[in-house]
């Protein structure tokens, strides 16, 4: 990355990452305080709120002039307006409470809508995966992903999408190997990455695919609400990444 500036903001992001994710190791023994949002399998814990809060509060430390869109107490920023930091303090809730295992902390960067650094944690596995949208990183190791035919792969689903066959996913899914769901948006692009999968399906907010979106983008991956169209960045959208080289492959369009 030749722009310094953004060379300073992504070594910035790096440690405020990782310092998120040994926080959240440090104090996961702890009896957690643990809430409903919109449902009952839609949790928060108090630690989602500390998180944020620190990541938050270091970005108003040091860009002052910068936004922030965030998932917990309802901050919300245009993503075409200025520069946007997106944070997901704790991406998979539900499996941090009851697995320990299989979520991430997220960040993402934009400028006036358009994805400069993306980060996510895999916490429990102590990896980083990072970028700029032109070269993504899993630690220190630059990231060169093969993308295998749909019928040779593995696709990741939303459990509830995939059993409702909402946008034809379920008839989609027979043309895969099969499908996997784990639960969190973080954990299925870094599988993206690994070249465990070959595309994500699900329901999601803008936090959940910021990050996502860049770091799978030097791959030939687009992320795109399920007719195709942008993602707005506002509010939840039912949407997919996928190798834009195979869309041509769908046997029908996958509808709303």
């Amino acid at each position: 990355m030749t722009d310094n500036r953004l060379n300073i903001k992504l070594e910035f992001a790096k440690e405020v990452v990782k310092d998120a994710g040994a926080y959240i190791k440090a104090h996961m023994s702890d009896t957690l305080e643990i809430s409903e949002k919109t449902h009952f399998d839609d949790l928060v814990t108090n630690l989602d709120g500390e998180v944020q809060d620190a990541i938050i509060s270091k970005i108003q430390e040091l860009f002052p002039h910068d936004h922030i869109l965030a998932e917990e107490n309802n901050i919300r920023h245009d993503i075409n307006d200025g520069n946007v930091w997106v944070i997901d303090p704790i991406d998979g809730t539900t499996n941090f409470i009851v697995q320990k295992d299989n979520f991430a902390v997220m960040l993402a960067y934009y400028e006036s809508g358009v994805g400069k650094l993306g980060l996510i944690l895999d916490v429990m596995k102590d990896t980083l995966y990072w970028g700029d949208g032109d070269t993504t990183y899993k630690n220190d190791a630059q990231i060169r992903l093969s993308v295998a035919p749909l019928s040779q792969s593995l696709i990741g689903v939303s459990a509830y999408m995939y059993r409702t066959n909402a946008g034809g996913l379920l008839d989609l899914s027979h043309q895969s190997l099969g499908v996997r769901a784990i639960g969190s948006a973080g954990i299925e692009y870094t599988n993206i990455l690994d070249g465990k999968i070959w595309g994500y399906f699900s329901n999601l907010s803008p936090w959940d695919y910021a990050a996502g979106a860049i770091l799978i983008a030097p791959f030939g991956y687009v992320t795109v609400q399920l007719d195709g169209s942008p993602m707005s960045f506002d509010g939840r959208q039912m949407m997919m990444s996928i190798p834009k080289q195979q869309l041509e492959i769908l046997s029908r369009p996958i509808k709303n």
